[in-house]
């Protein structure tokens, strides 16, 4: 059987700053200085001025270009930001980008674009530098957002990544909410129905904090990767969730004969050589797969990777197979240091 999405109404006019408090309830793993919210005083560029016509998806698309601290100025009620074409980075904006909804903020592609694209080897957003795979900028800060409806199926050239796609530079989501973003629903190793992410600089990890991906209903859903997918790339997850995500794919990765390709890891995909996948505080129930990796699928091609469960909680996800641990497959002798964590199918 495949796994396919269920068609779900656009999430414009729901309310978003419902109180709902992002992240896994009650966890308190302690958050590294660098992967903390920004706590700067004031903007760069603001979104809108003071009324909800004025916070359109065009402003929105002008604040990234610009770059710098972005925030939004849409009213005193939450604000859902309809998008017919994603926000696009320039790598030769300010280097920080920091946007930040302050829980008020929607963003939306209306179940037809991406949201949100930055990639330092598009020669379309401006090359500077002669080791795009490997610049330290732009630094990309996404914190105190949703990213809702999203869909980035139409992409031919950089697929994956239904709400986020990211190459180079540095990414860190903090704060946020994803749900029901989709992306490619077939193909070994594609994925990423949030967020899909390649070379970060110097192999640093990108930050995942108090975030959300998924709720039963409203998962994020991808070929590999319902949630997160990765190439090359080490990941740190703090005190987050996520639930009810699903990879579709069929036939793993090398796909079986006669199949697409593709079902593997229900909410983080991670493969590559050498890589760290270090989860604290955080939980996943009721992802979904069709091949590998109800939860996780963490494969380190080398044979030279760690990953890393502290205080976090895999427990209810769904189908799959070559689950090494509950939930989660790699091979036999990755490296893994598991410490008062519980893991159940």
């Amino acid at each position: 059987m495949v796994l396919v999405p269920a068609p779900l109404p656009l999430a414009q006019g729901m309310d978003f700053g419902d109180g709902g408090i992002p992240g896994n309830p009650g966890a308190t793993c302690k958050v590294p200085a660098d992967a903390t919210a920004d706590t700067g005083s004031r903007p760069d560029r603001v979104v809108g001025t003071g009324s909800r016509q004025s916070c359109t998806a065009d402003a929105f698309r002008r604040a990234v270009a610009h770059g710098g601290r972005i925030w939004f100025d849409c009213g005193p009620d939450t604000m859902t930001i309809v998008l017919d074409a994603p926000a696009k980075v320039f790598n030769d904006s300010l280097p920080d980008i920091v946007i930040d909804g302050k829980g008020k903020i929607a963003l939306s592609g209306g179940n037809k674009t991406r949201i949100l694209y930055m990639n330092t080897c598009d020669s379309l957003q401006h090359w500077t530098t002669s080791h795009c795979q490997d610049q330290d900028h732009p630094r990309l800060t996404l914190q105190n957002l949703t990213f809702v409806d999203a869909d980035s199926r139409m992409e031919s050239r950089y697929d994956g990544g239904g709400a986020v796609w990211v190459r180079g530079g540095r990414l860190k989501v903090v704060n946020s909410r994803f749900y029901r973003n989709v992306a490619v629903l077939a193909g070994p190793d594609v994925g990423g129905g949030a967020i899909r992410a390649f070379s970060q600089s110097k192999g640093s990890p990108v930050y995942v904090v108090n975030s959300t991906f998924g709720a039963t209903g409203h998962g994020n859903v991808a070929s590999n990767g319902g949630a997160l997918s990765s190439i090359m790339v080490n990941w740190s997850v703090y005190n987050s969730l996520f639930v009810g995500n699903q990879a579709v794919g069929h036939g793993g990765n090398p796909q079986d004969q006669g199949t697409p390709g593709g079902g593997s890891g229900g909410a983080i995909y991670n493969d590559g050589n050498t890589l760290t996948l270090d989860i604290c505080g955080s939980r996943f129930e009721r992802n979904e797969v069709n091949a590998y990796g109800a939860a996780i699928f963490f494969v380190s091609n080398n044979h030279d990777g760690l990953i890393r469960l502290t205080d976090s909680r895999v427990s209810g996800n769904l189908r799959g197979s070559w689950h090494v641990l509950p939930g989660i497959a790699m091979h036999e002798d990755t490296r893994r240091e598991i410490v008062n964590s519980f893991l159940e199918n």
